[in-house]
């Protein structure tokens, strides 16, 4: 099986394929960027990103309802409340649409580039741009996706895959195990669901994800016994076929997102470098998809209680920075609808009839369906609904559900229990879809005060690329190399055998070991100036010099001389040592031309 490697770019990531051409291009398939360890532990060594997909501030304000404690006069406040300190804005870089998907909001917060809706981590040109996740690999720490939907959905896939098509979900589950940095697997735990995804026996190709990633070494779990049963450090845990059953809905079987938090947390945790954890809420936004209110309400709940793990570890830690928010809004879910309840209107949200589903419209319409045309809708609904309140639903309420249950149509049942719900509870929605309006922002620990205001969503993994590179020291002591003020590096040295780093003062920095890929600001008399006077000798026997990498995008000619020599088939990558006018010359007298068949990337 062929693997990549996967490097940091100032701009574009590039996707290094391990076919090479035998002779030519040396050293491209196992290279590593430095991820050396620091003695003492920076101001931030760990940061916890959470995203309630869907989560605008309509169904924040419903969950604190839902929290409020009747008896006092006060409304309390929820886990969220404590720690708000902005909002942000949210809208795609496309042509057609200016309200995001999860995909391009989720490759905003990843990467720090607006695109279009259905992106995983490419921009507009299809050019794949590294995540906070993939550098927090780079840099030695221990990484994790943790959803509740399919973990190659959208806003996972955004963190750990590039592809020009969220629906290309198979070749996102390709991605999590083929991309490598530093020679690794770029995730260390995955948990949450999408099956469908990994298993032979469901993919089209037949290939064996769950098998490969247990080969690599990695625990696969399927169950919450299983989960809480195991300590690796590297697990994989696919819990349903497709996304995992609501909170309200879910069998012990399956972990709650909390569940899963923790346990993400506990094997991360043990690196001693570090981690990045992202964890998503992802159906609150599938239930307001589907103006469900109970479901809503139900994953706000799972959502709040993985946030109060994430700050409970951060509390006790105290180098974790934890920062919450949503990457749109959904369904324009109103508390207090233009309302059937009162003619005259009622200025009221009442939760008592979403507090009384035991199951979601969706669970009791499902059930009902499987009975079919003459299932015991009443008896049914009973089961799954508090006395108080299912006493009040009308004789014309139940005949609509009774009436699309005669017509076999499951998706009448459901519409026609989250009617009655919804009326009760005077809760309004205003399309299917996703809105456009700013989502809050939460953040606690170190340094979070650069999150408050208003910002934008690429502003999320701006603020956290400079603070991992902030807080990275990549030698045994705190003597960092910088930047120069420009910031502007000319390529970047790739070690073939361990050299010597020196200071400013020429004393000995560190050793840089075999595979370690360090950025060049200037090279002159004989040395290469890596930042902040810090340099390392030109030595053609132990390092070599390159500029960048190229992608083919369509079958291109691989030539020498004038001649074509070989086909580079669409989707190999190489790197760069230098560029003369339009050839990307590859290494040993071969070049390819720059035209629209390849895409140069810088490094």
């Amino acid at each position: 099986m062929k693997s990549k490697d996967l490097f940091k770019k100032l701009v574009p990531v590039t996707i290094l394929s391990s076919v090479a051409i035998a002779g030519v291009i040396g050293a491209t398939s196992n290279t590593t960027v430095s991820s050396a360890k620091s003695k003492g532990d920076p101001e931030i060594k760990n940061v916890i990103f959470l995203i309630g997909d869907g989560m605008g501030p309509s169904p924040l304000a419903a969950h604190r309802y839902m929290k409020d404690n009747p008896k006092t006069k006060e409304m309390e406040p929820t886990e969220f409340d404590k720690y708000l300190v902005g909002m942000q804005t949210t809208y795609p870089d496309d042509p057609a649409q200016n309200i995001t998907d999860s995909a391009s909001a989720a490759t905003a917060m990843a990467s720090g580039i607006k695109t279009y809706n259905n992106a995983i981590g490419m921009d507009n040109e299809k050019n794949p741009y590294e995540t906070v996740l993939e550098q927090s690999k780079e840099m030695g720490k221990a990484t994790g996706l943790v959803a509740t939907s399919e973990v190659t959905h959208a806003t996972p896939a955004a963190y750990g895959a590039h592809d020009e098509s969220r629906k290309n979900m198979d070749a996102i589950a390709n991605d999590y195990f083929d991309e490598l940095v530093n020679g690794e697997h770029k995730l260390d735990v995955l948990l949450g669901g999408g099956l469908k995804n990994f298993s032979a026996d469901m993919r089209k190709d037949k290939r064996d994800l769950v098998g490969e990633f247990e080969d690599a070494g990695y625990t696969t779990v399927s169950t919450k016994e299983e989960l809480m049963n195991d300590d690796s450090e590297q697990i994989l845990g696919l819990f349903a076929d497709g996304g995992l059953p609501k909170m309200i809905d879910r069998p012990d079987s399956i972990p709650s997102l909390e569940e899963m938090t923790e346990t993400a947390i506990e094997r991360l945790s043990k690196d001693e470098d570090g981690f990045f954890l992202m964890v998503e809420g992802s159906q609150i936004d599938w239930a307001e998809h589907d103006n469900d209110v109970v479901g809503t309400m139900s994953e706000m709940e799972d959502f709040e209680k993985a946030f109060k793990a994430a700050i409970e570890f951060a509390e006790k830690d105290g180098h974790t920075l934890v920062v919450t928010t949503a990457d749109h809004a959904t369904g324009g879910i109103s508390l207090g609808s233009n309302t059937k309840a009162s003619p005259g209107g009622d200025y009221n949200f009442h939760v008592g009839p979403i507090k009384a589903f035991s199951k979601t419209p969706d669970y009791i319409a499902a059930e009902i369906f499987a009975a079919g045309d003459k299932a015991d809708v009443e008896g049914i609904m009973k089961k799954h609904i508090a006395a108080d309140f299912y006493s009040k639903i009308t004789a014309e309420e139940f005949k609509a559900v009774k009436d699309a249950a005669a017509a076999k149509d499951g998706t009448a049942i459901d519409n026609a229990i989250e009617a009655i719900v919804n009326d009760h509870s005077v809760t309004g929605w205003t399309t299917g879809g996703h809105t456009g309006e700013d989502v809050p922002v939460f953040a606690y620990g170190p340094q979070s005060e650069r999150f408050a205001g208003l910002i934008d969503n690429t502003d999320q993994a701006k603020i956290i690329f400079d603070l991992l590179e902030e807080n990275y020291v990549p030698g045994d002591d705190n003597d960092k190399p910088e930047k120069p003020a420009d910031g502007k590096h000319i390529g970047r040295i790739l070690i073939k055998k361990d050299t010597t780093m020196y200071k400013p003062d020429g004393s000995v920095f560190r050793t840089l070991t075999k595979g370690e890929a360090i950025k060049v600001y200037g090279s002159e008399d004989g040395v290469y100036d890596v930042g902040g006077g810090y340099t390392v000798k030109h030595d053609g026997g132990k390092t070599y010099f390159y500029v960048g990498f190229v992608t083919v995008k369509a079958d291109t000619s691989l030539m020498k001389d004038g001649k074509a020599e070989k086909t580079l088939a669409k989707g190999s990558t190489y790197r760069v040592y230098s560029v003369d006018g339009d050839n990307l010359n590859v290494g040993g007298g071969y070049y390819v031309k720059a035209d629209s068949k390849v895409v140069y990337t810088k490094h």
